[in-house]
C-alpha cells in the first residue's frame, strides 16, 4: 500500500502521523498515565474522546507503527496496547511542548506539575523516563535508582491534587 503525502518535508511529514486533535492526547496518556487499555484511554482522559475517534486514532496509531496491540493475558477480551520505540523517543517533545504550554497557555497546577518536572530535570530525566517506559513497554530491562519516574510524575501529580482538593480521576 503506497501513502500520498504531501511533500517530503521532516515536519510535515511528522504532523502527518501525529499532528491531528488526538493522537498526541492518546500517546500522552499512555506515556504518562500508565493506560494500556481502550476502556482506560476513554474513560481516564480529561479531553473526553468519543470512542469512535478513539478507535480510529489507535488504529491509525498502529498502522504507523506507533502502537502496538497484543491480547490481554488477564481478560480474553481485552487487549494491551503498548509503546514502540518511535514513540518513546517522543518524551523530549512532549517535555518541550509541556514547558512552552507552561510558559505561554492557561495552565492548571495539577496538570502541569509533571511538564515542570520533565523541563526541570532536562534530558537526563527524560533518557531515564525513556528507559523505563521501554522496560515497562519494550521488555528490555532499566537500569534504576531510587523510584522511578513515573512514580516521581505520579507522586508530584497526587500531591497537587490533595493540597487542592481535587476529585480523583474518572
Amino acid at each position: 500500500m503506497s501513502v500520498e503525502h504531501r511533500s517530503g518535508c521532516p515536519i510535515n511529514l511528522s504532523l502527518e502521523v501525529f499532528g491531528d486533535r488526538w493522537s498526541l492526547i492518546i500517546l500522552r496518556d499512555i506515556i504518562f498515565g500508565g493506560r494500556r487499555h481502550f476502556r482506560e484511554l476513554l474513560t481516564q482522559s480529561e479531553e473526553g474522546i468519543s470512542s469512535n475517534i478513539l478507535a480510529d486514532r489507535l488504529k491509525m496509531l498502529l498502522d504507523e507503527g506507533m502502537i502496538t496491540k497484543a491480547d490481554d493475558p488477564t481478560h480474553k477480551q481485552k487487549a494491551v496496547y503498548s509503546l514502540t520505540e518511535k514513540s518513546i523517543e517522543l518524551v523530549p517533545i512532549f517535555a518541550h511542548l509541556g514547558a512552552w504550554g507552561r510558559r505561554h497557555l492557561p495552565v492548571t497546577e495539577e496538570l502541569s506539575i509533571r511538564a515542570q518536572l520533565l523541563e526541570e530535570g532536562g534530558p537526563a530525566l527524560w533518557e531515564q523516563f525513556m528507559a523505563e517506559l521501554r522496560e515497562a513497554h519494550l521488555g528490555k530491562p532499566a537500569k534504576r535508582k531510587g523510584p522511578s519516574v513515573a512514580e516521581q510524575l505520579r507522586a508530584a501529580y497526587e500531591e497537587v491534587r490533595a493540597r487542592r482538593g481535587a476529585k480523583a480521576p474518572r
